[in-house]
């Protein structure tokens, strides 16, 4: 068997690992990239494989880093079915159409600019239309059924915790009659995110291959989460300003609001004051990816936590609270920024690269009294990660608008599990993996927990990078599980090299700036000579990068 890595490698999108066997070829996951420049390019690259080759998929949850290229995989020719629990089917019909029109939609501008000058159009990713016909390759699954994909192929899905329907695929592969477990971990869930069951853990594997998002985080505990959120919400309301929550339509949503809806069973008083205060100001969901998401987990009760299936059954409707609107027309959200004080807005996309949220910042990160309250992972090279780490200015639709308002973070409200949960969930097997393979994280991340593992667990652990093709064999036959046997060497050269161009034009940006500023000023022959010499240093690393490239 040998495993290829092919997404998510020391980066937290783009998730994507192809399994050949002696028989069938098959992918764990599809993911969009999303963040840095050179990630996101890798959505166009065409796939190190043949579609047409691909048996079947097996999907572990809905969000677009893990799903978002099925679409292109079936433009392709991709054909085979893509297994998946129900509720990740039913989200997945509202999250890849909209993922195709925001596809057109970013083409169509990328488009008008390149005829602007001179250049040919290009085809967007994949349309709305493609995604809906790439639907009809969905295959529903139940959690804890195992289901014989071949007659050398066990699946079965258990529930991860990190979102509705959110699933760890475990896999039993024979070959030569000899069986491996493999265990996908997808995203695993933190343990007290609210609506959802906990992780499942899991008896036994031979390879564990493990997300790794918080791996060298701690999250802040449950019982301080809902005071703290209380306190900003409160605090930036009685300044008169607005509460703006970037927010991932699906999962992240609905869990603030049924936050906010429990805080009322709080018996502090000064909780119970600001609890009140919240109450009092409109609450606006601007997502119409969110409202049809809100109505799939109320399909989808069979799945959520026995305490919110409980209230349910008793009446209660816990996604819901007076002062709850909904703004599902472009027109309703303009208002919001036309209108809106003392408001709590929350706003896709999650990590603030598209969507209504850009509006939303637009119109507040410039007002002191305002807060933007980030609860979700930012990832590297996002709009929401330099607001994050503290960008002074930040440029929404081509204009520079000054970081002024509140930014606050709570990270507990994260779906990922954080260092602590990550090495409880290896400590859970009652037979330990003999190789775990990390994804899904940040190479600093990465590091962390790798040394944690093998400190703690002696368990062999390798960090994949992307391309690294790895073969495994049974440990009786003296090999290692997993071995690397086609590293990645230079297979993307052309990525370094934008990272390069990336850092020549930050220093070319630092440079101008520097040089308005002397501008300013009289300035000795001594310093011009200086500037001049850095310029012409500049221009040399540019000379040679380019030819270097050709």
């Amino acid at each position: 068997m040998k495993i290829t890595f092919l997404g998510a490698t020391k980066t937290v999108t783009g998730s994507n690992i192809l399994i050949e066997t002696k028989d069938k070829k098959f992918l764990l996951d599809c993911g969009l990239y999303q963040g840095q420049q050179k990630e996101i390019l890798l959505n166009t690259e065409e796939f190190m494989f043949d579609p047409t080759e691909i048996d079947f998929m097996l999907l572990s949850h809905a969000h677009i880093d893990h799903s978002g290229r099925i679409p292109k995989l079936y433009v392709d020719g991709f054909r085979g079915p893509v297994y998946a629990t129900k509720a990740t089917c039913d989200l997945c019909e509202i999250m890849l159409p909209d993922s195709g029109y925001i596809q057109e939609s970013e083409v169509e501008w990328l488009n008008r600019k390149r005829m602007r000058e001179g250049k040919h159009p290009v085809p967007a990713l994949y349309t709305y239309q493609d995604a809906v016909d790439s639907l009809a390759l969905f295959e529903r699954v139940n959690y804890n059924e195992i289901i014989p994909i071949t007659r050398d192929i066990k699946v079965r899905y258990r529930d991860a915790g990190h979102m509705l329907g959110s699933a760890i695929i475990e896999l039993w592969i024979t070959e030569d009659g000899k069986e491996q477990k493999l265990v996908f971990t997808g995203d695993l869930g933190n343990n007290d995110i609210p609506l959802l069951k906990e992780p499942t853990m899991i008896d036994d594997t031979d390879i564990l291959i493990m997300e790794s998002t918080y791996g060298n985080r701690l999250h802040q505990k449950q019982e301080n989460k809902a005071e703290e959120f209380l306190r900003i919400v409160s605090e930036t309301l009685e300044r008169g300003g607005n509460v703006v929550i970037p927010s991932f339509a699906v999962g992240r949503t609905q869990e603030i609001l049924y936050e906010i809806q429990k805080s009322k069973e709080s018996s502090d008083p000064e909780f119970r004051r600001e609890f009140d205060e919240v109450m009092s100001a409109p609450v606006f969901v601007d997502s119409p990816l969110a409202i049809s998401a809100t109505e799939v987990f109320l399909k989808n009760l069979d799945v959520l936590d026995e305490e919110v299936q409980k209230d349910i059954r008793e009446g209660k409707r816990p996604l819901e609270f007076p002062g709850l609107k909904f703004t599902p027309t472009v027109e309703e959200s303009r208002a919001l920024n036309e209108n809106a004080n003392q408001s709590i807005i929350i706003s896709a996309s999650g990590m603030c690269e598209v969507g209504r949220i850009k509006h939303h910042l637009k119109h507040n990160l410039w007002r002191a009294d305002s807060t933007i309250l980030f609860v979700g992972y930012q990832a590297i090279g996002t709009l929401g990660r330099k607001i994050v780490d503290g960008a002074k200015t930040v440029k929404i639709f081509g204009e520079e608008i000054g970081v002024n308002a509140q930014i606050k973070y709570i990270e507990s409200f994260s779906g990922h599990a954080d260092q602590e949960g990550l090495l409880h969930f290896v400590d859970s097997f009652k037979e330990k993996p003999k190789q775990i393979y990390l994804v899904h994280g940040d190479e600093e991340a990465q590091l962390e927990l790798s040394d944690k593992i093998i400190s703690e667990f002696q368990i062999p652990v390798e960090i994949p990078s992307h391309g690294d093709v790895y073969e495994t064999e049974e440990m009786r036959y003296g090999r290692k599980v997993g071995e690397l046997v086609s590293p990645n060497a230079n297979k993307y050269a052309r990525l370094e090299l934008l990272e390069r161009l990336e850092t020549l034009n930050e220093e070319l940006e630092e440079m101008t700036e520097m040089i308005k500023e002397d501008m300013k000023r009289e300035n000795s022959d001594k310093r011009i000579a200086e500037l001049t010499a850095s310029v012409q240093e500049l221009e040399k690393k540019i000379v040679d990068l380019v030819k270097s490239s050709s």
